[in-house]
């Protein structure tokens, strides 16, 4: 089997960076909902490890579920239009929820996915992710929890993939062009 590092361009967040700012987001949330008990809503697949690392630290009550949404559809950008592949399984009407991304990029899938939540009649919506990377936006939105501000760069690691690969290493790092062009 192959080296995966030898992909990577460099790394970006080692595991102890992507460690710490779970926990510094985990205190963020244990603060904002020490009365209630949130639903953390993990956007499979990318997200997983950072919903597993999130969920270690945070110190109050929490419900969990999942969602698979795409919107990449195979590419290397967003397209904008979400395809739910699997919805959440519990009735989320009146509760609190807190999507848990992987990374913010355009803004466009999230959008879509808050959007879809409120049509729920969700009691609040919010959005904690590992990496925002702003120099994409394209929607006017943002996450409520960042972990860490990610350069506008085609990363992997951590959940995060390309073509299902990746998503394996304990670090983010910026793929090879060469791999994916």
């Amino acid at each position: 089997m192959e080296n995966i590092l030898q992909d990577i361009e460099k790394v970006l967040f080692t595991h102890e960076e992507i460690v710490e700012a779970s926990k510094r987001i985990a205190k963020q949330i244990e603060e904002d909902y020490k009365d209630k008990e949130p639903v953390l809503i993990c956007t499979l697949k990318g997200a997983l490890p950072f919903m597993a690392e999130l969920m270690k630290h945070i110190d109050i009550h929490v419900v969990t579920d999942f969602i698979d949404v795409s919107s990449y559809h195979g590419g290397t950008e967003s397209t904008g239009t979400i395809l739910i592949k699997k919805d959440v399984g519990m009735d989320i009407a009146g509760r609190d929820v807190i999507i848990v991304e992987d990374i913010v990029d355009t803004g466009r899938t999230l959008k879509a996915l808050i959007e879809n939540l409120l049509e729920r009649k969700v009691a609040s919506v919010t959005c904690a992710s590992l990496l925002d990377k702003p120099e994409a936006r394209i929607v006017d939105i943002e996450p409520d929890y960042i972990g860490l501000i990610c350069p506008k760069a085609f990363v992997v690691g951590f959940g995060l993939d390309y073509e299902e690969r990746y998503r394996n290493t304990p670090y983010v790092g910026v793929l090879k062009e060469e791999i994916y062009s």
